[in-house]
């Protein structure tokens, strides 16, 4: 079988692999859910996440050490990563094939010369490890996953892709998925797979610093391809469909092949050019010709690019309270010196709560994982913690149900607390609009609750009414028109006003226009005034045992801006951001 068979055999399966995993990162126990899949195994593949993760943390994460059987056999045979197995460069070579169909012989020749531009990939690659590594104060900053080509397609087909289909067919999920800012993430996916119809493996050539990362490595490699022979007719048929740009026929850029065989199968009928063990006879660019100049440009980039974005203060008292992280994510500094932006977490969230972060929040933070509890089906559930196990960088360590309630051995500690929830009085149907509601206080799942109730009566608008007859349980009024049955929920009560203490507040049946019918017998007497009242339970939070669950806020019935909103503030994984004075002792 051809060479160019395999290759091709292989990128199909790896890509239909990869969305197998995407579509098994669904919580559920069923054969195509989240039931011992390895889901993380390509964000494990790629070595600028365990580089990356490496420099920022000084440590590495134990599913990361795959990365290393991707170096080894880069060492031995070249880029085959990007050649073989990666999802995101075979979607590229496929829309860089559409867009060489019908081009005659010299437009492909020139779409696949080597470029200098393929070169800013390995100032990119500079520029993200160097902000990874360099310490800005007390912290650094990873921000590979923004174009790592593996995080970016993850990030793509579970935020963008998946919600798709899952919008035309029958959901993979318990319900359909909807995040914000998706268009953006979607937007950037599809313009880098249309741009292949301008320059064939663009993103791969000029963009991907796990890309440039490989060509570091690949100059090293055992095995690589080249011309064998010193009769070579300069037919230039190989640079034809070469997909790394890397003018095989010539002085070949070793670092830019991406072992695709196209020139080795079926380009050189004569058989000039060849995989082995030794150097191309015609010679190898066996590195990128970045210059001082250019070097030192991307590492001045580098030293400014962290200061630069955290002027805002963000990890300081400009601190944002919407960022509400998931349960078991570890304090902002270190979350942010982990998370590769792939959105595993985000896809796994049973009820559709974690999504991407907007910049709202800061440039570092786009695309991290946040939790919007007017979104999805509801808040985050008391007993899951799954975004935890599934992080491949443990940005959210993986916990369990007893030390995210605060349960046996943990009870010391108590519950861990994303946020907490403040009611905002304004919009508050009981405390701005007298009307009954307990919405948030009902459906609080922490025992004892923490939203309580405050009890009390509120004369009504056009509530001050005048006695004109009383007949037994009957009492007929002078004053506003009532509107029929409008009082007779059981919340409103007729009482004197001038606060008598006889029989102060009796609850009303039913009512006309004119009048009402009481649960008893009044001793109003005619021409006397009363007061139309309706009893209000008004929520009130228990900060001590609020947890930040979101359940509260989700399921408030003020539309638009709900009354009841969760923010950062009293998140245990930060004590600075601490409502109680104890906390703030620790």
């Amino acid at each position: 079988m051809r060479i160019v068979i395999v290759r091709r055999i292989a990128q199909v399966f790896f890509l239909l692999l990869f969305l197998w995993f995407c579509v098994a990162s669904t919580f559920g126990a069923k054969w195509w859910q989240l039931r011992g899949w390895p889901v993380n195994w390509f964000l494990e593949l790629d070595p600028l996440v365990t580089v990356g993760t490496i420099l920022s943390t000084h440590t590495i994460y134990r599913g990361l050490l795959w990365s290393l059987v991707t170096v080894v056999l880069t060492i031995i045979f070249g880029r085959f990563f990007c050649g073989w197995v990666c999802p995101f460069g075979t979607l590229h070579q496929f829309f860089g094939y559409l867009g060489m169909r019908g081009r005659r012989m010299k437009e492909r020749r020139a779409a696949h010369q080597y470029r200098k531009a393929q070169l800013i990939k390995y100032y990119v690659l500079i520029l993200f490890l160097v902000m990874a590594a360099l310490p800005i104060g007390s912290s650094v900053s990873l921000q590979t996953g923004l174009l790592d080509p593996i995080p970016l397609i993850q990030r793509s087909v579970n935020l963008a892709l998946l919600p798709i289909v899952e919008s035309v067919s029958r959901p993979l999920s318990a319900a359909p998925r909807q995040y914000e800012g998706t268009l953006i993430i979607g937007g950037i996916f599809l313009t880098a797979l249309l741009l292949n119809f301008v320059i064939p493996r663009f993103y791969c050539r000029i963009i991907c610093p796990l890309g440039a990362l490989f060509g570091l490595l690949s100059r090293y490699s055992v095995w690589r391809i080249g011309r064998v022979n010193m009769e070579c007719t300069h037919c230039e048929l190989c640079e034809t469909a070469c997909e790394g740009a890397c003018e095989p026929g010539d002085k070949i850029h070793i670092s830019e092949c991406l072992l695709c065989f196209n020139c080795v199968d079926n380009r050189c009928h004569k058989k000039y050019i060849g995989y082995r063990a030794e150097e191309s006879i015609s010679g190898e660019n066996t590195a990128p010709d970045l210059g001082r100049r250019g070097v030192l440009v991307a590492l001045a980039a580098s030293a400014m690019a962290v200061p630069m974005i955290r002027l805002n203060g963000g990890l300081a008292s400009n601190w944002h309270h919407k960022l509400v992280r998931p349960p078991g994510s570890l304090t902002e500094s270190e979350f942010l010196e982990r998370c590769i932006k792939c959105g595993q977490c985000i896809r796994i969230c049973p009820t559709n709560v974690i999504v991407p972060a907007s910049i709202e929040g800061g440039f570092e933070q786009l695309w991290t994982p946040v939790l919007n509890f007017r979104i999805g089906t509801s808040g985050c559930q008391l007993n899951c913690t799954a975004c935890g196990h599934i992080c491949p960088v443990a940005a959210i360590r993986p916990i369990t149900l007893k030390q995210k309630l605060g349960l046996d051995e943990f009870a010391e500690a108590g519950p861990i607390r994303i946020g907490a929830a403040f009611v905002d009085r304004g919009r508050c149907l009981p405390w701005a609009m007298d009307t009954p509601c307990i919405v948030c206080q009902e459906n609080c799942p922490v025992t004892p609750k923490a939203i309580y109730l405050k009890e009390f009566y509120n004369t009504v608008r056009f509530g001050a009414l005048k006695v004109t007859k009383v007949t037994g349980n009957d009492v007929e009024v002078f004053g506003e028109y009532l509107t029929p049955g409008r009082y007779a929920t059981g919340d409103y009560f007729l009482a004197r006003a001038d606060g008598g203490a006889a029989h102060p507040c009796i609850r009303i049946v039913s009512n006309t226009g004119t009048g009402f019918t009481l649960t008893e017998a009044p001793q109003f007497k005619p021409g006397e005034h009363i007061d139309l009242q309706v009893k209000l339970q008004a929520p009130c939070v228990d900060i001590t045992r609020c947890i930040g669950c979101g359940v509260c806020e989700h399921e408030c019935p003020v539309s638009g801006l709900r009354a009841i909103r969760v923010s950062a503030e009293n998140e245990t994984r930060n004590t600075k951001n601490s409502l109680t004075l104890e906390r703030n002792r620790v």
